[in-house]
Protein backbone atom coordinates (compact mmCIF):
# COMPACT_ATOMS: atom_id res chain seq x y z
CA UNK A 1 0.00 0.00 0.00
CA UNK A 2 1.16 3.30 -0.67
CA UNK A 3 0.35 6.12 2.34
CA UNK A 4 0.84 9.35 0.94
CA UNK A 5 -0.05 12.56 2.63
CA UNK A 6 -2.56 15.32 0.43
CA UNK A 7 -3.86 18.35 1.93
CA UNK A 8 -6.92 20.38 0.93
CA UNK A 9 -7.14 21.11 -2.97
CA UNK A 10 -4.12 18.85 -3.43
CA UNK A 11 -4.63 15.87 -5.75
CA UNK A 12 -3.01 12.46 -6.98
CA UNK A 13 -2.90 10.86 -10.34
CA UNK A 14 -3.53 7.23 -10.98
CA UNK A 15 -2.60 5.62 -14.34
CA UNK A 16 -3.25 8.83 -16.45
CA UNK A 17 -7.00 9.08 -16.41
CA UNK A 18 -7.88 8.91 -12.92
CA UNK A 19 -7.61 12.01 -10.33
CA UNK A 20 -8.35 11.95 -6.92
CA UNK A 21 -8.38 15.50 -5.08
CA UNK A 22 -8.95 16.31 -1.23
CA UNK A 23 -12.13 18.62 -1.55
CA UNK A 24 -12.61 18.75 2.44
CA UNK A 25 -11.44 17.99 5.65
CA UNK A 26 -13.15 18.31 8.73
CA UNK A 27 -11.73 16.73 12.12
CA UNK A 28 -11.50 12.92 10.93
CA UNK A 29 -13.88 13.01 8.01
CA UNK A 30 -12.19 13.49 4.32
CA UNK A 31 -14.26 14.56 1.44
CA UNK A 32 -12.84 13.28 -1.76
CA UNK A 33 -13.57 14.05 -4.63
CA UNK A 34 -13.02 11.53 -7.98
CA UNK A 35 -12.35 12.04 -11.75
CA UNK A 36 -12.31 8.73 -13.49
CA UNK A 37 -13.38 8.06 -17.62
CA UNK A 38 -17.48 7.01 -17.28
CA UNK A 39 -15.71 3.34 -18.14
CA UNK A 40 -14.32 3.08 -14.60
CA UNK A 41 -16.64 1.41 -12.33
CA UNK A 42 -16.08 3.83 -8.60
CA UNK A 43 -17.46 2.24 -5.91
CA UNK A 44 -17.01 3.10 -2.18
CA UNK A 45 -15.40 -0.18 -0.59
CA UNK A 46 -18.48 -1.48 1.68
CA UNK A 47 -21.12 -1.30 -1.31
CA UNK A 48 -18.06 -3.01 -3.91
CA UNK A 49 -18.23 -5.99 -0.93
CA UNK A 50 -21.87 -6.26 -1.05
CA UNK A 51 -21.77 -6.33 -5.13
CA UNK A 52 -19.20 -9.22 -4.97
CA UNK A 53 -21.43 -11.58 -2.27
CA UNK A 54 -23.91 -11.16 -4.45
CA UNK A 55 -22.29 -11.65 -7.50
CA UNK A 56 -20.73 -14.98 -5.68
CA UNK A 57 -24.53 -15.98 -4.30
CA UNK A 58 -25.97 -15.58 -7.73
CA UNK A 59 -23.55 -17.40 -9.32
CA UNK A 60 -23.18 -20.57 -6.78
CA UNK A 61 -27.27 -20.27 -7.12
CA UNK A 62 -27.22 -20.63 -10.99
CA UNK A 63 -24.47 -23.37 -10.93
CA UNK A 64 -26.65 -25.77 -8.44
CA UNK A 65 -29.87 -24.79 -10.41
CA UNK A 66 -27.94 -25.91 -14.00
CA UNK A 67 -26.51 -28.93 -11.74
CA UNK A 68 -29.52 -29.96 -10.80
CA UNK A 69 -31.03 -29.95 -14.43
CA UNK A 70 -28.05 -31.91 -15.67
CA UNK A 71 -28.34 -34.79 -12.78
CA UNK A 72 -32.43 -34.36 -13.52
Amino acid sequence: MLALSRKKNEALVINNNIEITVLEIKGEQVKLGISAPKDVPVYRKEVYVQIQEANKEAVDVSGMEALKNLLG
